[in-house]
């Protein structure tokens, strides 16, 4: 199989789990508003950079403990994308989370050269 086919079935497989999490977003608004809600309070504390696990888990801690009615499975693989909204939409703290490239993109960049 040539590199640049390799490149394409890794671009779908990229669009295939933000399609899959922009699926469970839009019938799950309330983990969003809390996790944004509890990204800004971490950034209003000051911190330069916070982790977007402690937040998500925060908000697990939220739908399962401190309120009632139907849980909340929230999967690991969304947690990331959740980081990428909250910056894309609060441009002013762009750098408040670190991201590692998602496994895909790393391949992409390995199979064009650019990782060893």
């Amino acid at each position: 199989m040539e590199t640049e086919d390799r490149v394409d079935i890794l671009k779908e497989k990229i669009q295939a789990r933000k399609n899959e999490w922009g699926n469970w977003h839009s019938k799950n608004p309330s983990i969003w508003l809390a996790f944004e809600k509890f990204s800004l309070e971490a950034a209003a504390s000051g911190r330069p950079r916070y982790s977007h696990w402690a937040v998500m888990n925060r908000v697990r801690w939220h739908t399962t403990i401190e309120t009632t009615g139907k849980e909340f499975k929230i999967s690991n693989d969304h947690i990331a994308f959740y980081a990428r909204a909250f910056c894309a939409k609060h441009p002013q703290h762009k750098e408040f989370f670190r991201f590692k490239p998602l496994k895909e993109e790393l391949e992409i960049r390995r199979l064009r050269g650019l990782e060893p």
